[in-house]
């Protein structure tokens, strides 16, 4: 009967019934037009995977929480790891007991490998996209930044482009992290969904066309909502919400995991859950949601309405939230430049990791989406360090308490690079209170049970991916060793200043990428793009005109 009904649906939306009946691929929404952005063929990059690899005299977080321990060897197999090998203490190896030799093999000494990173919130953009950057940009950023496995949460593009790509990467074809596909609800079907029963059609259609799981953004009405929550939980799809301004008057945290929601983006539905003496956020009476400067300006004085910490309402919300089993995807990091504009538009990376197309995506508009620098003041930077101060303690209690939280990135706006923006929200999580471990355990194995994917992913231990990051030093004492650009450190010997760090090697599906190589693929991307537009080496502007000389 339902396929039946879907049938006819089809018809009524102008989707071809032909296609849909002989189970081809149904024609999706058209994007701004034909955009030519090829994703090179993997090539001769990266080693493997081969039938036995052996990473010796390694130092490993496992990503369980437990903390470093080793010397081990690594034994891969295939694309799966097949032992790890204790080969005696720090400064006493037993040769005896090392495995026998690999068909190819890495001296680690001085490394750790930490498990392979996932992050739960990416963008994949492309050249028909605002930002304007080839997808083989972003995927090489998040893979040199050990990020293996993606959840890609809402694309201006197709499924079936995004599936595509997903294909090609799971088969190695291209170069890129593992991606689940989680499309915007509202861009499904290519009309408005206004009812509970086409509410139901697409998501099944989204289902049938590739999609893993559901996000949900927007103006959704609340009868629509719900009806899209129950059809997916039925089917067996993932959710997650950005609970936008328009909604929360009737969808907050409480109310949409009280649906079935399995997790949140953001923050945004989590204070408004716990107001005591209001129903609604203070707007001003001038207040219009679409002007972003106002937006983001009336946003960080929310956590300010909300209850306090440790009182009553926040302790009944959380309580609720964890007896779900709800999953929190805070995405500090995209919000950063609110509460520090200049730390993060002159950040050591923009100079040669970002491309001047993604540049001007960045600069003030009222026209782009993050770019809402009008006139961004003090005050506004002071009311969202006292936004992050509340928000963080929230997040952090709540991991305390047993939650679940995850690291996602959700670059591309507001001078959030791919990659490097991955690695900040595990600094950010690490300033809420969380410790070193508890942060690779958010990178890792809790992002993989978010997705569901925690039987094959996020953990090291013989049977699972081969997904690795291998870094020299240790990333528990400085986690900036993570970032592309390393970190600097003075050689006492010499006198000198030096650049230190950037991980050495990601491992995917146990082939062996270096990953300063990728790096340097994409800083030879972005110099190409300055030198066609003239632009100089060195930082870019953001203003055109100057009257403060």
């Amino acid at each position: 009967m339902t396929k039946i009904k879907d049938m006819l649906l089809r018809s009524m939306l102008g989707i071809g019934m032909a296609a849909a009946t002989a189970g081809m691929t149904v024609a999706a929404p058209e994007t701004t037009g034909p955009v030519d952005d090829p994703i090179p063929p993997r090539g001769e990059r990266g080693v493997g995977p081969y039938q036995r690899i052996v990473l010796r005299n390694v130092t490993y977080v496992d990503g369980t929480g437990a903390p470093a321990q080793g010397p081990v060897d690594i034994v891969i197999s295939g694309d799966k790891i097949a032992e790890i090998r204790p080969i005696g203490a720090p400064g006493a190896i037993n040769e005896a007991a090392r495995p026998p030799k690999g068909d190819y093999e890495m001296d680690l000494t001085g490394h750790y490998v930490l498990p392979g990173f996932v992050d739960t919130h990416v963008h994949l953009h492309s050249l028909a996209d605002g930002q304007k950057v080839p997808s083989d940009y972003v995927l090489k950023l998040w893979l040199s930044h050990g990020v293996t496995t993606a959840r890609d949460l809402g694309s201006a593009r197709p499924i079936e482009w995004l599936a595509s790509i997903k294909q090609r990467l799971a088969r190695n074809e291209i170069v890129g992290p593992r991606i689940d596909i989680y499309p915007f609800f509202g861009r499904i079907l290519d009309k408005p969904v206004n009812d509970p029963e086409t509410a139901r059609f697409a998501i099944r259609e989204a289902k049938r066309r590739g999609a893993d799981g559901i996000k949900f953004i927007g103006g959704i009405p609340e009868d629509v909502l719900y009806a899209a929550l129950d059809e997916a939980e039925k089917l067996g799809l993932k959710t997650t919400m950005h609970h936008a301004q328009q909604m929360v008057a009737y969808a907050n945290v409480l109310q949409t995991s009280a649906h079935g929601l399995d997790s949140m983006e953001h923050w945004y539905g989590l204070p408004e859950a716990m107001f005591t003496d209001r129903r609604i956020q203070a707007f001003p009476n001038d207040f219009n949601n679409t002007d972003e400067q106002m937006r983001f300006h009336e946003a960080g004085r929310l956590w300010q309405q909300a209850a306090k910490p440790g009182s009553e309402k926040w302790n009944k919300v959380m309580d609720e939230l964890l007896e779900r089993k709800f999953v929190l995807s805070p995405t500090f990091t995209a919000y950063l430049t609110s509460r520090d504009f200049m730390r993060m538009s002159r950040a050591a990376w923009h100079e040669e990791y970002t491309m001047p197309s993604l540049w001007d995506w960045y600069r003030p508009s009222r026209v782009n989406h993050g770019s809402y620098w009008f006139d961004w003041t003090t005050e506004m930077e002071m009311a969202w360090k006292e936004n992050y101060r509340l928000w963080m303690t929230f997040v952090n209690e709540y991991k305390n308490r047993g939650g679940l939280v995850t690291v996602g990135s959700d670059s591309g706006y507001i001078y959030n690079l791919y990659g490097f923006g991955y690695i900040q929200e595990m600094e950010l999580l690490r300033e809420a209170g969380f410790s070193p471990l508890e942060v690779i355990h958010a990178a890792t194995q809790a992002g993989a049970k978010a997705l569901g994917r925690e039987h094959e992913l996020g953990t090291i231990r013989a049977g699972r991916k081969a997904d690795l990051v291998i870094v020299k030093g240790n990333p528990l004492a400085n986690m900036k060793l993570l970032f592309g650009t390393g970190t600097i450190r003075l050689n006492d010997e010499t006198g000198q200043v030096e650049r230190v760090g950037g991980i050495a090697y990601t491992v995917k599906d146990g082939i062996i990428y270096d990953a300063r190589k990728l790096r340097a693929e994409v800083r030879e991307m972005v110099a190409r793009q300055k030198a066609e537009r003239n632009i100089p080496a060195g930082p870019m502007v953001i203003e055109a005109v100057d009257t403060s000389r």
